[in-house]
């Protein structure tokens, strides 16, 4: 592999977002409901994800994000399908403006890491450099056999030569690799998107060999779902270790985390099940009550939020939009 520079941040970054330009302490993004069944009680087509897009994008929300899933097949949960989270990452690039889009997270084996560099890209132009890169090896086993992938096994090791590839090919523009699962000769991006360096990249991880791809290539830190600050703040020593063992000032890789928010009285939509771990942990309360336990989060070291609303519809962004502005105050 040439050109590498690992741990260097993405070379811009959306720093005059919304966020920057008022008060508010930490980034808040919408994670969208493309899951089967999990739109009022049925599946979200394409006008209603760009309706609840635009939507949030006024609202004052910093970012929407996609789940990269293909199908969930859970013990005693019924099947679910997930809508593809690239094709839909490039149609919300068109109808927004301002927000950041992001991925929770892209599982690398399932597309080539170089024609997967060219799709980023892509997006970028169509975005004019709006994209947080989120990147993982996979957490659903199912989905692999499902689709024709054998790549659940050695997953980690993969996951580390694709992460690899395609940051150096989104930092650098080219690539020449021979490695155990890909080979690219003379490889360029070309033409590049808006941000020479690409986007930033965000990586989920827990295990040590992923903490440490995690430190040796990424931006961002995004811990697992549903964590109270108190865990936070207990898990990020791994993270801070990880960096000091890459040679890396862990002060250079922020922090994110996802939490599900559940409105008061509202009625939990019909296949809410499919959330149920992140129900036993749903942040509850008035707007005001919201956005404190959010500034926790901000407080323990997170500079971005994404959230699940229950229920994540119109009506739910419009609900949280006084928790926006709760936070914009300061």
């Amino acid at each position: 592999m040439t050109g590498d520079t690992p741990g260097a941040p993405a070379s811009a970054t959306l720093e005059a977002s919304v966020s920057d330009e008022r008060r508010r302490p930490v980034k808040v993004g919408l994670l969208l409901p493309h899951l089967e069944g999990s739109y009022l009680g049925g599946t979200a087509r394409w006008a209603d994800l760009a309706t609840l897009a635009r939507t949030a994008e006024d609202a004052g929300f910093d970012s929407l994000w996609l789940a990269d899933h293909l199908l969930y097949r859970i013990p005693d949960v019924p099947q679910f399908g997930v809508t593809e989270c690239w094709s839909l990452m490039a149609a919300l690039a068109a109808v927004t403006n301002r927000v950041e889009l992001g991925t929770l997270v892209t599982v690398t084996p399932w597309r080539n890491p170089g024609l997967f560099a060219k799709m980023v890209d892509a997006v970028e132009e169509i975005s004019d450099g709006r994209v947080i890169l989120g990147l993982g090896a996979g957490s659903h086993e199912p989905e692999f056999p499902a689709f024709g992938y054998d790549s659940w096994d050695h997953k980690v090791s993969r996951f580390e030569e694709e992460i690899g590839i395609i940051h150096t090919l989104l930092r650098t523009g080219r690539i020449d690799h021979q490695g155990r699962f890909h080979t690219l000769r003379d490889c360029e991006l070309r033409p590049r998107g808006p941000r020479p360096g690409g986007p930033p990249i965000m990586v989920g991880a827990v295990k040590p060999r992923m903490l440490r791809i995690l430190a040796t290539y990424a931006d961002e830190w995004n811990l697992p779902w549903h964590q109270t600050v108190e865990e936070l703040v207990a898990a990020t020593p791994k993270g801070d270790e990880a960096c000091a063992a890459a040679g890396r000032d862990p002060a250079t890789l922020k922090k994110s985390a996802c939490l599900q928010v559940d409105l008061p009285d509202a009625a939990a939509w019909p296949g809410h099940e499919l959330l149920r771990s992140g129900r036993r942990r749903a942040i509850r309360g008035e707007p005001a009550d919201v956005a404190e336990t959010l500034r926790g989060y901000a407080a323990a070291g997170v500079s971005h939020i994404q959230v699940w609303l229950d229920p994540n519809t119109v009506d739910g962004i419009e609900w949280f939009a006084a928790v926006l502005a709760d936070l914009d105050r300061g």
